[in-house]
């Protein structure tokens, strides 16, 4: 093999998690242009319907259901639709996330549970059952979207220990994924993104980018597209002897 046909993901299925807009339909969409087919969930059909219609038109073979990935039949019923359509399943994205910014003494216990829920508890349900296919096919790669916010903390703001929290124990949960499930043949890694634009980040990049600007190495926010790479990477064969890690792409903001 190759050093290209090691990203080739021709009959490949993944589920991507947050996969209708954003930073999930830019990996989803690096995994097509792979070869991957696809099933994505979101929280809203008027979400999902576009993005799929979308994939289709391009010739990508594309199926999607709502799915509140804090619920665990929920999150069951996607993982058995993309059984029942496609046979099998090959990679997860977990990238389905939320946010809550308040003051940590001010913070309704409900939002804590809220953001927690879904950015944590439901990566773990995911893991969990696509995970057993996996296991049962002795081969997959689960990749979680955490961020840099689970590596350091934010002086003046924003303020939102919820999602900090929920990020820093996703990349926990990573590594004890992997290190529990390599033995089976299935790898779990991370991807901390830094600062890109999105529906979710677009609040805070206003009080971060002039720092950005000011002291990372690449003093700019992520461009669209520049995540591809690292999903396609860690999805792939050409990453076939990585597990346990978290890749940060931030432009070097977490270096200085």
């Amino acid at each position: 093999m190759n050093v290209l046909q090691s990203f080739d993901l021709t009959g490949r299925v993944a589920i991507v998690t947050g996969g209708s807009r954003g930073l999930g339909q830019e990996m989803a969409e690096a995994l097509s242009e792979a070869g991957a087919s696809l099933m994505l969930c979101a929280r809203r059909e008027q979400w999902l319907g576009p993005t799929l219609d979308e994939f289709r038109s391009r010739g990508v073979r594309a199926e999607g259901m709502v799915c509140d990935v804090s619920q665990g039949e929920q999150v069951q019923r996607v993982v058995d639709a993309a059984m029942q359509t496609f046979g099998r399943v090959d990679i997860l994205i977990n990238n389905a996330g939320i946010s809550w910014g308040e003051r940590p003494e001010t913070m309704a216990v409900e939002q804590w549970r809220r953001v927690l829920d879904t950015n944590l508890t439901g990566a773990f349900l995911f893991a969990q059952a696509a995970g057993k296919v996996m296991l049962a096919a002795g081969r997959g790669s689960i990749v979680n979207v955490a961020s840099i916010a689970g590596m350091r903390s934010n002086v003046h703001g924003p303020f939102y220990a919820a999602y900090t929290a929920s990020k820093a124990g996703l990349m926990g949960l990573t590594r004890e994924l992997a290190a529990s499930w390599g033995p089976q043949g299935v790898r779990v890694n991370a991807i901390a993104p830094g600062f890109f634009h999105s529906r979710l980040a677009d609040p805070v990049i206003e009080y971060a980018e002039p720092s950005i600007k000011a002291r990372s190495p690449l003093p700019r926010v992520g461009a669209a597209g520049e995540l591809k790479g690292v999903a396609l990477f860690l999805a792939s064969d050409a990453s076939s002897y990585i597990t346990g890690q978290t890749i940060v792409v931030d432009g070097g903001l977490t270096i200085v």
